[in-house]
């Protein structure tokens, strides 16, 4: 077959009437078709779609066209190691790959399931054989610089903007050592640049790679730049210093500060002022606490007022202490070793406790010291012999974020990355 898309086409036709080889389409010259919908050639089939409704099942959608309780329990067997049918949630989308044999009688030849925005699920059934696959909807990339200045919160600027929810998740994972996301002030703001996935160029399906960020808090800017060290792409501040460092700045997110480190707090309960050297975080029961460093768990179990807590010990004579949890992540025991941002435990109110919070604490060899003031040691800087190309790929992106670049210009990706030849030279002849 001379024809490339072609010869693709009638793959996808070989496939998808796979189930139906005996048909008298099936035997007939391959034709480019018109509508592929899920990987399937859909011109031969009725399709219909529907929404799984609250307690419904798989057994039952499928019951209800034609297929018996027998190719049902095939295929839950097939499934299990691919997408088990008891997955499938109220709300979600499905397709139904409908053909109509010589008699004119409906036979389900496919349904697809919609796990996702992007993500789908098809069940095939070819008499008495059945087949399960995933796959993705195929989507394009739309590179997009956007600025807000924060009047409340960073969630809500990205909401007044209506940027999509990820990116506010996004800034937060990459500033986390960096920007104290609980001293927002309005009037900071941020600059990003991202690509935006789309389907059918029309519905926004999340957010790709983070190619660079200025976030400017209280007047001073921190940049990320993206760059490929070690095997692993990061962030790096625009002279080279990691973003990352030592210590995480909170042990959890999306809450507020409802007490600050002080030798002096009116206690809730007691009515008496004493130290309350730590910082109490309020959030909602559940909200999951993560380890701020890597260390070693030295104590996990009930501290009387403090109710269930976890305590850390990290290098540099450091450790961390985490009270009134409701309850701790599975595998943490005393003696285990733990790695930054490591799920440790869940928000909770146990001990003397007026409320759901977490009181996050530090010690710095026995001492307590508070949290918010802790100095931060940044990880590895960019290495030597790296320097040129970094260089080079952050005056790309700085340039894209304090203006416009040519499409050309734009650093696009950041495997086997080679300095232009006049960048090159220039550095040589220097």
């Amino acid at each position: 077959m001379k024809n490339p898309k072609l010869a693709i086409y009638a793959c996808l036709l070989l496939a998808a009437t796979a189930c139906g080889g005996s048909r008298e389409q099936a035997e007939e010259p391959a034709e480019e078709p018109h509508d592929i919908l899920y990987g399937i050639v859909a011109d031969d089939y009725r399709t219909e779609t529907g929404e799984v409704a609250p307690g419904e099942t798989m057994g039952g959608i499928l019951g209800r066209y034609g297929v018996s309780a027998a190719a049902v329990d095939r295929l839950d067997r097939a499934a299990r190691e691919v997408f088990p049918l008891r997955n499938i949630r109220a709300g979600h989308k499905y397709t139904a790959f409908i053909h109509e044999d010589s008699l004119y009688a409906p036979h389900l030849d496919h349904l697809v399931y919609e796990s996702s925005l992007t993500d789908y699920v098809v069940f095939s059934l070819c008499d008495d054989s059945v087949a399960v696959r995933r796959d993705t909807k195929p989507y394009t990339l739309r590179r997009t610089k956007k600025s807000a200045t924060i009047n409340s919160s960073l969630w809500g600027a990205i909401m007044e903007e209506e940027l999509p929810y990820a990116l506010a998740a996004e800034l937060e994972d990459i500033y986390q050592w960096t920007v104290d996301f609980f001293g927002i002030q309005k009037g900071d703001r941020f600059t990003v640049i991202y690509d935006e996935r789309f389907i059918d160029d029309t519905v926004s399906a999340g957010i790709g790679r983070v190619w660079g960020a200025r976030f400017t808090q209280g007047g001073r800017d921190y940049y990320a730049i993206p760059f490929r060290q070690g095997g692993k792409v990061r962030y790096w501040e625009a002279d080279g210093a990691s973003l990352r460092k030592q210590m995480l700045k909170a042990p959890l997110k999306y809450s507020r500060i409802s007490s600050r480190f002080t030798y002096a707090r009116k206690h809730p309960i007691y009515k008496v002022y004493r130290p309350h050297t730590g910082v109490d975080y309020a959030a909602p029961k559940g909200t999951p606490v993560h380890a701020v460093a890597d260390g070693v768990v030295t104590f996990k179990g009930w501290a009387g007022g403090g109710g269930n807590t976890l305590k850390i010990k990290h290098a540099g004579n450091l450790m961390t202490g985490y009270m009134h949890m409701s309850g701790y992540a599975k595998g943490i025991a005393k003696g285990s070793r733990v790695s930054q941002g490591q799920l440790i435990g869940y928000v909770g109110s146990t001990g003397a406790s007026t409320g759901p919070h977490l009181d996050y604490r530090v010690w710095k060899n026995g001492k307590p010291i508070d949290p918010l003031k802790i100095p931060q040691e940044p990880a590895e800087p960019i290495a030597a012999e790296n320097r040129e190309l970094f260089e080079f790929v952050r005056g790309r992106i700085l340039a894209e974020l304090n203006g416009e670049v040519k499409e050309e210009e734009r650093i696009t990706q950041l495997d086997s990355l080679v300095l232009p030849a006049t960048v090159a030279q220039n550095a040589a002849a220097e």
